[in-house]
């Protein structure tokens, strides 16, 4: 397996120099920024990355004023509590992507923000408090307790928060399976595992975070 300067090194070449790669690196949220943000901000990122799943993301962006005025502001105390006659309702809001199964996700959502905030005083510190070293249990915790919160969805929703994450995009997955961490895209908790194993050994040995490493071993490859 490759070291972190080596992948660095080749992403550098790519990319036409250190300089050049560094502008590409998205820099996370700090853990006081991550609790500042409001619980209704978690669940309108949650919504987003479950519509956008499946979706052109344009056309969700597109629509995301709408969401945001047909959906209470993502008040989670509303959206918790939301009759099935008014989720009803909303499949008629052309405000709105009218997708039933993703509107009864944003219900159970809003119930996972609530409990949340409840065990931890807001979402915001419950996801500043999750270290970089346990990140496939934090994305095993919101596969089991959120709803539609599987997979990609919640790598992305976690990245575009802020959170440091990786996000296993087909080039990182190339990488990976490269350098002999996986053989296939991962499927399994163990494939998680091995993945989280060999992004904690490259940010040692590169004093990065996961979000650096894993867009560096993006833009390491052809």
């Amino acid at each position: 397996m490759r070291t972190f300067a080596e992948l660095y090194e080749r992403a550098a070449r790519r990319k036409g120099g250190t300089a050049a790669l560094e502008k590409q690196i998205p820099k996370p949220s700090s853990a006081a920024q991550l609790r500042a943000i409001p619980d209704d901000r978690w669940l309108s990122g949650m919504t987003r990355g479950v519509f956008q799943a499946g979706f052109v993301w344009r056309v969700v962006e597109n629509k995301w004023p709408g969401f945001e005025a047909a959906l209470e502001g993502f008040d989670p105390h509303a959206l918790a509590y939301l009759s099935d006659e008014a989720l009803e309702k909303l499949l008629t809001d052309t405000r709105i992507i009218r997708h039933h199964a993703k509107l009864l996700a944003t219900r159970d959502n809003a119930q996972l923000v609530l409990d949340l905030a409840a065990e931890h005083g807001s979402a915001g510190n419950f996801f500043a408090a999750s270290p970089a070293t346990q990140y496939a249990s934090l994305l095993g915790v919101l596969r089991k307790r959120g709803a539609r919160l599987g997979g990609m969805t919640a790598q992305y929703f976690l990245r575009r928060m802020g959170v440091d994450a990786w996000v296993l995009s087909t080039d990182v997955v190339r990488v990976l399976v490269d350098e002999g961490v996986l053989h296939r895209p991962p499927s399994s908790q163990r494939d998680l595992a091995a993945v989280q194993a060999a992004f904690d050994g490259w940010c040692e040995q590169g004093g990065r975070g996961l979000t650096a490493v894993s867009r560096i071993l993006a833009m390491s490859i052809d």
